[in-house]
Order: structure tokens, then C-alpha cells, then sequence
């Protein structure tokens, strides 16, 4: 497996590859609005204006409190990007999660990071950490939401409550500081230079909690777009709904971004509170609009990323 992911790696240092990565990842995740364009536009139809243009935005402040999450544990863990380089780092790389395998992000995050100087076993670290602290913050929510849930989410997903007590360990410095070295250690890699400590943990787990809330936002002004109550009581089930259909995603890595597995759960959430064709159509507009919001941001930073080479070369000697 290390030789296979070092052939992956040394060929993303390839900028031909580099290339032709980003154009395949940028294809993949506008398919994958285009290919459902009828459904889309059926399933705006009748919601106001400004509960789209509200899920919207809080569909690019969610992915923004995903790269903060990110930049706080890179800095805990030895380096300190400044916003703009953590920008393209971090939304190119994230344009990886819409290939099949899970793990073209964390890889491309290593690449690119490389530019600026950070070792790769950094990057991967960090990446992996944020995505552990994801997962153990989205399973607490998804805790939190079972006893509102139906009958059917339970038995179909209660198992993702049983993960929460093994990844909360994971992620307590002591153990993930000694997963870290064995996992380096059989890999024949040296170890990290500076170890997860108890805040890097706390400030990543709160940006974390803080995305949640805002993605839960996101799917609740759809929701109440196309006609659920407007209250605290359902804005706290698309939060839980949300993050468990995120984590339940994540863990299914064979597709691409979680791909139809997030709107299946999503979709079990929400059944309750609308109709066949509302849920239908809340799963399907929450989507495309975080696809949306990925792509903006992506393309946002790899022309970011060329001005700055543009900059570097126009600099004298």
C-alpha cells in the first residue's frame, strides 16, 4: 500500500497530472450538477428565492468553517499558513472528494501543501485528524438526533452510535499521538515533529461543531422553503441530520463525496416533517448547492493559485 500511494504521490508532483487532475475533478463535480439538472429545476420550483440564496451562503460559510477547522490543526501540528495559501491549499485539494476512493483530497492537500513547505506526512496527519474530529463530532450529533428519529433511521444507521466511544478515543492526544508514530513507524517514515496537543484538538472540534451548525442551517432554510415548521425543534434535526449523514457518507468510502448514501439518510430524516417530493426535493437541492459552494471555492483557489505564481515569476531576482 506505501509504494502504491508513493507512486500516486510522486506522480501529483508531475505538473502535467497536476493539470489534468483538477480539470478531471472539476468535470466530475459539475456532472454531477448537470446529470440532474431536470430533477433540480423541479424541485425549485415554487421555493422562494431567498431560501436558496440563504442555503447558498450558508452552504460557502460551512465550507469556510470546514478550512479554519483544518488551518487550526495544521498550526497546532508545526505550521502556520497565512489565509490566502491556506485558501488554495485547502479548496483545490477538496475538489479530490469527488473521485471514487476517499482519499484523492488528502492526497492532493499533500501536494499542494508541499509547495509551501510542509512536509507531506504533515499533510496527511492533519488531514486525517480534521476528518477523525469530523466524524467524532458529526457521531455525537447523530447521537443526539436518534431519539427523534424514526424507526427505520435506527435500524438502519443506529450502528454509526456505536462508533462514537472508538473514534472519541482515537482522538485523545495520547492515543492519536501513538497511532500516528506506529502508523509512520510501518510506513519506514520518520515521525512528526510536533505532536496533536489537547488544544489543537479543542479548537479544531470547535470550528467543527460550529460547520455543523451552519450546514444544519443550510438544509433547514431549504427545508422550510419547501414547507417544513419553521422552529428550533426541526433547525436542531437538520443539524443532527446533517452531520449523521455526513459521517454515515464518509464512512462508505467507495463513493465518490458520499455520493446518494448522504441523501438516503438525509432523506430518513427528514420524511417525518414533509412530504415524499419535499424530501426529495431538500436532499437533492442540499447537493447540489454544497457542490455548488465546492466548486466556487475550488475555483476560487486555483485562480488564486495562478495569480500567485503569475506574482512569484514577475518578481526580480
Amino acid at each position: 500500500m506505501s509504494t502504491l500511494l508513493g507512486g500516486i504521490t510522486g506522480a501529483l508532483r508531475s505538473t502535467p497530472v497536476r493539470i489534468g487532475f483538477l480539470i478531471l475533478v472539476v468535470a466530475l463535480a459539475v456532472y454531477a450538477v448537470v446529470s440532474q439538472w431536470d430533477d433540480i429545476v423541479a424541485a425549485m420550483a415554487g421555493m422562494s428565492p431567498l431560501a436558496l440564496l440563504g442555503s447558498l451562503l450558508a452552504g460557502v460559510v460551512y465550507v469556510l468553517l470546514t478550512m479554519l477547522a483544518w488551518r487550526v490543526l495544521l498550526a497546532d501540528m508545526g505550521t502556520t499558513l497565512p489565509p490566502s495559501a491556506a485558501f488554495r491549499v485547502f479548496f483545490v485539494s477538496q475538489l479530490g472528494k469527488y473521485m471514487p476512493g476517499g482519499v484523492w483530497n488528502i492526497l492532493a492537500a499533500a501536494e499542494l501543501g508541499a509547495d509551501h513547505d510542509i512536509p507531506r506526512r504533515r499533510s496527511v496527519s492533519v488531514m486525517a485528524v480534521t476528518v477523525i474530529v469530523s466524524i467524532v463530532t458529526g457521531a455525537a450529533l447523530a447521537v443526539g438526533t436518534m431519539p427523534f428519529a424514526s424507526e427505520r433511521l435506527r435500524d438502519s444507521y443506529g450502528w454509526v452510535t456505536w462508533t462514537l466511544p472508538v473514534f472519541v478515543t482515537m482522538l485523545a492526544p495520547p492515543v492519536l499521538n501513538r497511532l500516528l508514530r506506529l502508523v509512520f513507524r510501518l510506513t519506514g517514515r520518520p515521525p512528526l515533529e510536533h505532536p496533536v496537543s489537547w488544544s489543537g484538538i479543542g479548537a479544531c472540534t470547535v470550528w467543527t461543531l460550529l460547520a455543523w451548525a451552519v450546514a444544519g442551517v443550510q438544509v433547514w432554510l431549504l427545508a422550510v422553503g419547501i414547507g417544513m415548521e419553521a422552529s428550533a425543534a426541526t433547525l436542531a434535526l437538520c443539524v443532527g441530520g446533517y452531520a449523521m449523514a455526513w459521517t454515515v457518507g464518509f464512512l462508505i468510502v467507495f463513493v465518490p463525496a458520499g455520493a446518494g448514501v448522504r441523501e438516503g439518510v438525509l432523506g430518513l430524516v427528514l420524511a417525518g416533517s414533509l412530504s415524499t417530493g419535499g424530501v426529495v426535493a431538500v436532499v437533492l437541492l442540499s447537493r447540489v448547492v454544497l457542490t455548488i459552494a465546492d466548486l466556487a471555492m475550488g475555483g476560487a483557489g486555483i485562480v488564486a493559485a495562478r495569480q500567485g505564481r503569475r506574482r512569484e515569476q514577475a518578481q526580480p531576482e
